[in-house]
């Protein structure tokens, strides 16, 4: 068989190898059908209508020289002129006729393909143009895709409608910018059997984080219905991420599951697909179970590493896939390299941070880490792009591939709907602009004029500023980092930080906070989820309304003691597989009870102090009656992290712990609840050492505990006998302090005369250079950091150490 001159190719007689010939998302069919299909990875069958075919339909149609004719005098910055050409030349191809061996020979190939799965199998046609999925060429979406299309006639329609969207005013636009002639490209058209996902669920998933690069995780947004709705941003995904690294290894390494608004789904209807409105019930439950998340992601691994041995380097992985709702199975539909965040340099570590901050208008989910200002331009419908200026930021509902000659001379994109992976998130990382999508409400929130500030720079959620505020970006290049004998490790605040700081050169985490978790994402008193059942029909009207505000918050979650769990677990493996295999310490809850007030339902539980700095805190409450149920939900939370989820990396911290009697109390409260140092000897719990009975005692509260994490914070206040909330005594505060120091001296010299853990976790050594100079001369094993000061501080505490092996 001569590939070169065939109109038609089978799926199975292709590879990357011919990506000439049918373009990248066919050559990548013919990859997995040929290598992965036979290790169970289900892809549909189909065939390719071959570049070739192409050419040889402008050929004998005589539109090559009618199309460069239209295209002379193009002008992409001019919108006119470019909807002008781009439509005078689809209509020449839609015109066109098919040559009649083409024609006969793509009939042929749709009998087959009806051979294998029936009488007027429905098919996607698809255009995949011969320079697109490639590393670092993405044409992904510049072109168009037909569903539920069958009959002969049909598809013979459809495949001149995927020769006319190579001539898309966005194809035309792209490619111009990218400097590709537009007859170097052909287009070849991939006729595939549809999963009938409009009757289940369908999605995308990368074999890498897009917006921070870090290369363990996998994600993969679902939607019910066809997956057409996740690019075009009407609908917001459920998302789940799977840790790679422990895929077959544990039990369930699924780190984090967001349920998404999937409101609205496409379905075959006749010739054609419609949309409908999702069921209540429907939004409220996730689209795919566990098992199928894990089946999916251990196909998308084995995808990956197959592409990896094909390009001879690592290569994320960009996929679609499809459930069929008639069978009930999983299959992969589309496999392209991932060309944006892979191909960056990784030695490079940029930093985006505000100067100063000022009123949040709005938030939304961020795209990318860097920050932009401007003026607000409102454009509703794409007939109206033409009054976009450059620099300004595109407000709007959504974006779609007719979008993308305005979107490349915006600032910023700011968007009501969409995903992570809509079309507004996928076109702004290629162009490397920060963009928020799914506010819901920023077309009804600005108006055009306004200044604003887009801020992207804090992980997951994006933040809408009012004004144009200053702020700075730092390049770090991490190969100039000097290494240190001291361990220098990260603390992390929220979860959603973790990912974007993987690249940090430290050595783990010295101190995680379940606080941030608890009041960012659940934001209700655990008590109350406790209690749910008896508010729901109680005769109480107010407590009644809690249990309503409570489902509301809780969704697709009868059992509301596994909703805040499963929230604590989600927050402590992410910041657990952030920094994988290295130690990541996470602290126990450590509000106070004003603090716990202001959670949903806190004032039924909490009593009020007059200084709850010093009151009913850390380790008093883990054994109290009144607490102990709900430490042990953060417990079982634990437990889920280290045996199911299997992130054994994590060690557990107790704050404030007042006498080593209190110390064996929480020790047997945890063991209550599963997470028990005798029956577990990989399990670390470590006491915070910030209340001078600590260093006082410090011998024996090592006996029960394999080490300390000092928070200089409360033990300055403790030794000095401060409040921390007082303004008025605030400039006495002072880590520096003789008195401080000397008990941090001795407990750094009791620990490790006992060979145990003793690090700091606490803000002295971010703010004061000389005070992390005196923990390195007192020898010190860790010093945890907050992540903008880790690269200055581990410069300094280099040559600290160069100083004192020096003098030795």
């Amino acid at each position: 068989m001569n590939k070169e001159k065939s109109f038609i190719l089978w799926f199975k007689d292709i590879g990357i190898k011919d990506v000439p010939l049918v373009g990248g998302k066919n050559a990548a069919l013919g990859e997995m059908i040929a290598n992965l299909v036979p290790l169970g990875i289900n892809v549909p069958d189909g065939f390719a209508v071959t570049s070739f075919a192409y050419n040889h339909f402008l050929e004998k149609s005589g539109l090559k020289e009618k199309i460069a004719k239209v295209l002379e005098g193009l002008d992409t910055s001019n919108m006119r002129n470019l909807s002008k050409k781009g439509q005078a030349i689809r209509k020449l191809i839609l015109k066109g006729k098919i040559p009649p061996d083409l024609a006969e020979e793509i009939s042929k190939a749709y009998t087959n393909l009806e051979k294998l799965y029936g009488k007027n199998v429905d098919t996607a046609v698809r255009s995949s143009a011969t320079a697109e999925d490639l590393p670092g060429a993405s044409f992904a979406g510049q072109q168009e895709t037909y569903l539920n299309v069958f009959g002969v006639d049909e598809i013979l329609l459809a495949v001149r409608k995927c020769f006319a969207s190579l001539f898309t005013d966005r194809a035309i636009s792209y490619r111009q910018d990218k400097g590709f002639s537009h007859f170097d490209i052909s287009l070849s058209v991939g006729i595939q059997k549809m999963a009938r996902s409009d009757l289940a669920s369908s999605g995308v998933a990368f074999s890498i984080d897009t917006e921070t690069g870090f290369e363990n995780a996998i994600i993969i947004n679902s939607i019910y219905g066809l997956g057409e709705l996740i690019v075009q941003g009407k609908v917001i995904p459920d998302e789940f991420i799977v840790f790679k690294p422990l895929l077959g290894k544990s039990a369930n390494p699924i780190i984090s599951k967001n349920l998404g608004k999937k409101n609205e789904k496409l379905v075959y209807s006749g010739k054609g697909i419609k949309s409908m409105k999702v069921p209540e019930a429907g939004i409220r439950k996730y689209s795919l179970t566990d098992n199928e998340i894990l089946k999916l992601a251990g196909w998308i691994l084995q995808i990956e590493e197959h592409f990896s041995k094909v390009h001879g380097h690592l290569q994320p992985m960009d996929i679609e896939w499809a459930k069929d709702g008639k069978t009930g199975e999983l299959f992969i539909i589309q496999a392209r390299p991932e060309t944006v965040i892979s191909t960056r340099d990784k030695n490079i570590y940029k930093e985006y941070r505000l100067k100063k901050t000022g009123k949040i208008l709005l938030s939304g989910i961020a795209v990318g880490s860097k920050i932009a200002t401007g003026k607000v331009r409102m454009i509703k419908d794409v007939k109206n792009i033409e009054e976009f200026k450059k620099g300004e930021v595109l407000v709007t509902e959504i974006t779609d591939p007719d979008w993308e000659p305005i979107m490349k001379i915006a600032s910023a994109i700011v968007t009501d709907k969409g995903g992570r992976t809509s079309h507004a998130a996928i076109v702004s990382r290629e162009l490397e602009i920060p963009a928020i999508v799914g506010t819901e409400i920023a077309t009804k929130t600005f108006k055009d004029g306004d200044i604003i500030t887009v801020d992207c720079s804090s992980g997951g959620s994006g933040l809408i500023y009012e004004g144009s505020l200053p702020f700075e970006v730092l390049e770090h290049h991490l190969d100039k980092i000097p290494k240190t004998k001291t361990k220098i490790m990260v603390n992390i605040g929220s979860p959603d930080e973790a990912f974007k700081n993987h690249i940090l050169p430290v050595s783990g985490v010295g101190l995680g906070r379940l606080e941030f978790i608890i009041a960012s994402h659940i934001r209700m008193h655990p008590n109350a989820l406790i209690n749910y059942e008896k508010y729901k029909n109680s005769e109480n009207a107010d407590l009644r309304l809690l249990a309503k505000k409570i489902d509301s918050l809780t969704a697709g979650y009868e059992d509301k003691k596994k909703f805040y769990i499963d929230e604590v677990a989600e927050g402590i493996a992410k910041i657990a597989a952030a920094f994988w295999p290295n130690e990541v310490i996470i602290r126990f809850s450590d509000f106070k009870t004003n603090e716990y007030r202001k959670l949903l339902g806190g004032e039924l539980y909490e009593p009020s102090e007059e200084n709850p700095m010093i009151g009913w805190r850390g380790a008093s409450r883990y054994y109290h009656p009144d607490f102990k149920e709900a430490f042990g939900l953060e417990c079982l939370a634990f437990k889920k992290v280290r045996e199911e989820i299997g992130l054994k990396n994590v060690v557990a911290l107790i704050p404030f712990c007042r006498t080593v009697e209190e110390g064996k109390k929480v020790l047997e409260s945890m063991a209550s609840y599963g997470l028990d140092k005798n029956a577990d000897k990989t399990l670390k719990v470590y006491l915070m050492c910030e209340i001078p009975s600590n260093v006082i005692l410090a011998n024996e509260f090592l006996d029960l505990f394999d080490g300390f994490s000092i928070g200089s914070n409360d033990l300055t206040q403790l030794v000095l006998g401060l409040d921390r909330d007082s303004s008025i005594v605030d400039e006495i505060s002072n880590e520096n302090d003789p008195a401080v120091k000397k008990m941090i001296k001795d407990v750094i010299k009791i620990a490790k005369a006992k060979n145990k853990y003793i690090g700091i976790c606490g803000q002295a050594p971010s703010d004061f250079p000389d005070f992390a100079d005196f923990l390195v001369e007192e020898g010190i094993v860790s010093i945890s950091l907050n992540p903008d000061t880790v690269i200055k501080t581990l410069s300094s505490i280099a040559e600290k150490e160069r100083t004192i092996l020096g003098n030795l």
